[in-house]
């Protein structure tokens, strides 16, 4: 079983130089006063508007809130709301520890406070006691109370996530453990029950008791960790995705999928060539789009242009079985042998699926643009649409190309590309960030097989649907604020001046200047990109930038889309797999009036705009979404680095093409290139000599020879490991590689400071190499 976390390192209290604050400015005692009264989540935002701050003010509020984080006054939680230190977030996951007579006692899941001990919360029950017990994971608001704190539960937590996940194994002697399925975990555990497992299949087991005698109890066997779909199924359990519908989610789908489409009371846009362009592997199809140069004259050159999106909020009412399943998953979770989807087939893959040749009821967005490729006016109807044809981007592209022909080549796609021209040119203006990063794509045969792992192909095609859907959202934003009605906005901040400063110094050692005095915009990091041309440096520097950047997250407070260098921004196009997205279109029918109630005789919540309990609680459903977007990312990237272990299982003893994605003081890490997985290469495997970790330059260098093994450097290595179960690589140097790596004198080097071996850094600790707190982190 994983053994609990240690907590973080706390920073050292220290004494700051005072900063110069505004007459009538709150000073540190005031703050931790608000945040600790505050019935919500007290952000940078929330703190600012209680005090009356502006401009300048807040740039000195940001300083101020840093200085308070690093003196350990206070902490940052979920959605960057700010709490106490030695408190707890506002909501947040809690463990029932222990009963106190009638009363049961909850402590913080994660607790990262060193040497200040965990508080423990009395659960404040609604009515009747619930069958809460020790052991069981809850998510729950928190608030001080007098000498200690309470807890009132909002939800109890799949069971799912409190169960080991591992391979069953037989050692010599005849006992039986459970070997962890997570890299990250190396507690082995002994099997006291096996249940109807035997050695060698995946399984989900309780546990009891604590490390280092901790046993397990086999309760479900999922079968051969190595089949088809076990990558995906180790992550579903793993991270506690809910992956089948209840009895009366699914019932209720059958019933929605049947209502009327009220055709005379939506916008007819049916005669129209409506394309939707996809993966050619897409499981659903929730968008489409049209457009055409624009008739009137006042906008000669312009263009008329529709996003159509499934009209999910039609069928998913507030208060219903569908929306309560629906929240509580947040979003679809994509494995390339599966989907997890938000809503029950009958909706995402069939009547909420726009299909060509079938009428479906849409949202429907439309766009004026001018010759500029400015999105002048927009509104938004229901309407009936039946699509021309799903066609997939490749077949698109190539059409566009002239390489193939296609029946809608004039009447749809053309049209499509010309407006898209108009678009791309007011992006370029704007000058968003351009990471260009590959993605991998797993191809699996008709039984799972894996046939190939390829870096994603990047066309144009890509970049016409992202800005027709970009364009889309920021309307819908825009539309939802022009009626001054709530809107789940799609954040992302500016990153933050610590990882700016990370940057810079990670920038040094290639020699590139990065000035920390500069406003920093989307194109300060694009020029840096420009900067650096197509050398081989290239890649690490733009998935350091990426680093740095911050994590996107939803929120009802709007703090704009850094990135996009977009001012308002909200998720509208993708309501059958985002709750965000369903949100959005909630309040659009609110705020424009296009309210289509369900028939008297279906049992069904009548309205389909926002509910009082969606208002009331915006705040804590974009963090529950925010953190339910980040599970599935984490458990989409586990499932390709399976995948991927898996096709390289085959290629054990070659020596591979591989490129340095991180260096600690214990080793680093290497990926394939082209098919990407994390591999260590152990400090321990690189020969007599001792290596020096010069952490500011991000690389090992022998202290002898000068050898350097830095991230980002290309270099063969031999695969001697891929484990498919938990994904992880091993490398090793192939023999007589030891003039591989750059070798430099005393003074030479990228990244080498002045000075010979007195540098900044720490002699590298062999004995550290299986260390996995050092563990690499994309």
């Amino acid at each position: 079983m994983n053994s609990p976390p240690k907590p973080a390192r706390a920073k050292p209290t220290r004494s700051k130089p005072s900063r110069v604050r505004p007459a009538g400015f709150p000073n540190r005692q005031q703050i931790l006063d608000f945040i600790a009264q505050s019935d919500t989540p007290a952000g940078k935002r929330e703190i600012a508007r209680a005090f009356g701050l502006s401009g300048q003010e807040k740039i000195a509020l940001k300083a101020l809130l840093k200085d308070m984080a690093d003196e350990g006054l206070i902490d940052i939680g979920p959605a960057r709301a700010f709490h106490k230190m030695g408190g707890v977030p506002k909501v947040t996951v809690l463990r029932i520890a222990d009963v106190d007579g009638s009363t049961l006692i909850a402590i913080p899941e994660r607790w990262e406070a060193e040497g200040i001990p965990p508080p423990r919360l009395r659960v404040i029950e609604r009515g009747k006691r619930s069958a809460l017990t020790v052991g069981d994971r809850i998510l729950a608001r928190t608030e001080e109370a007098g000498a200690g704190w309470v807890a009132h539960p909002m939800k109890k937590l799949a069971k799912g996530e409190e169960l080991l996940l591992g391979v069953v194994e037989k050692a010599e002697g005849g006992a039986l453990l459970l070997r962890p399925v997570d890299k990250r975990n190396r507690n082995i555990t002994r099997i006291t029950d096996l249940g109807t497992a035997k050695p060698g299949d995946l399984v989900l087991a309780e546990a009891a008791g604590r490390a280092p005698k901790m046993t397990a109890r086999v309760t479900d066997v999922l079968g051969d960790p190595f089949a088809a779909k076990s990558f995906s199924l180790i992550a579903i359990h793993k991270f506690g995705i809910p992956f089948t519908f209840p009895d009366r989610v699914e019932e209720e789908a059958l019933t929605v999928a049947k209502l009327p489409l009220h055709e005379a009371k939506r916008e007819d846009l049916r005669h129209l060539p409506i394309v939707a362009i996809d993966p050619v592997d897409a499981r659903d199809f929730d968008d489409a789009v049209w457009a055409a140069p624009d008739e009137d004259e006042a906008n000669a050159g312009g263009f008329r242009a529709i996003v159509v999106i499934a009209d999910v909020a039609y069928y998913v009412r507030p208060g219903s079985s569908l929306d309560r399943e629906a929240r509580k998953r947040g979003n679809s979770v994509y494995f390339p042998d599966r989907v997890v989807p938000m809503l029950p087939h009958q909706l995402s893959s069939d009547m909420c699926s726009l299909r060509a040749e079938q009428d479906r009821a849409a949202m429907a967005c439309h766009l004026v643009i001018d010759k500029q490729g400015k999105v002048t006016s927009w509104r938004f109807t229901r309407a009936v649409i039946r699509v021309a044809a799903n066609i997939p981007y490749e077949q698109a592209q190539s059409a566009i190309d002239g390489e193939t022909e296609n029946p809608l080549l004039e009447t749809a796609l053309k049209p499509l590309w010309a407006c898209w021209a108009l678009l791309a040119k007011a992006r370029d203006k704007r000058e968003p960030l351009d990471l260009d990063l590959p993605e991998r794509r797993v191809v699996l045969d008709d039984t799972g097989k894996i046939v190939s792992v390829a870096v994603r192909e990047r066309l144009d095609a890509h970049r016409l649907i992202e800005d027709y859907m970009i364009a889309a959202n920021v309307a819908a934003a825009k539309a939802l604020e022009a009626k001054k009605a709530p809107v789940m906005y799609r954040i992302h901040e500016p990153p933050s001046r610590e990882k700016l400063i990370a940057l810079k110094d990670y920038l040094k050692t290639f020699d590139v200047e990065f000035a920390m005095g500069q406003v920093i915009r989307p194109a300060t990091f694009n020029r840096l990109i420009a900067k650096v041309g197509d050398s081989d440096v290239k890649p690490q520097i733009m998935e350091q930038i990426l680093r740095t950047q911050t994590q996107a997250y939803y929120g009802p407070q709007n703090a704009g889309h850094f990135g996009l260098a977009l001012g308002s921004y909200a998720h509208f196009t993708s309501p059958i797999r985002r709750y965000s997205d369903l949100l959005v279109h909630r309040a659009l029918v609110g705020a424009y009036g296009l309210e289509l109630p369900a028939p008297k005789d279906k049992d069904l919540p009548e309205k389909t705009s926002l509910s009082g309990e969606d208002l009331t609680n915006m705040g804590r459903v974009g963090e529950l979404i925010s953190q339910h977007e980040r599970r599935a990312m984490e458990a989409e990237r586990e499932t390709v680095d399976r995948y991927v272990a898996a096709f390289l299982a085959l290629r054990v003893g070659e020596v591979l093409e591989a490129r340095i994605t991180g260096v600690q003081n214990f080793g680093f890490f290497a990926t394939v290139d082209g098919l990407g997985g994390d591999g260590l290469v152990p400090v321990s495997t690189l020969g007599a000599e001792r290596f020096y970790y010069d952490e500011a330059g991000r690389a090992l260098e022998g202290m002898t020879t000068g050898t350097r093994f830095t991230q980002g450097q290309r270099l063969p290595l031999r695969l001697v490991e891929a484990d498919p179960i938990n994904g992880s690589l091993r490398f090793e140097l192939p023999e007589g590689a030891s003039h591989l790596p750059f070798r430099g004198g005393p003074n030479r080097g990228p990244g080498r400071p002045s000075g010979g071996l007195h540098r900044r850094g720490r002699p590298a600790n062999i004995r550290h190499s299986n260390n996995p707190k050092g563990k690499h982190r994309k």
